[in-house]
């Protein structure tokens, strides 16, 4: 393997680790934000209020979390290429 092989296996690895971690933070965040928020007292089932909110919270997460991984990606092919 040449230089430039090693350099892109190690940042396939990197990735693929970040994208490990950023998936577990953004399940701790939905846990923490979303269920606390739309879930004040819980019980043995959600209300159908409660299940919009979290739907709704959740995929305001997933958004966020979406426009900041593709950001990251991007900036991260760019370095790569130079």
């Amino acid at each position: 393997m040449d230089s430039d092989s090693v350099k892109k296996a190690v940042i396939r690895q990197i990735l693929t680790e970040s994208d490990m971690a950023n998936a577990r933070q953004l399940i701790d965040k939905i846990d923490q934000n979303c269920f606390e928020k739309c879930v004040p007292k819980p019980g043995s089932s959600l209300s159908s209020g409660e299940k919009t909110c979290v739907t709704q919270c959740m995929d305001k997460y997933m958004a966020a979390w979406n426009a900041v991984n593709a950001t990251y990606m991007k900036k991260l092919q760019e370095a790569v290429g130079h």
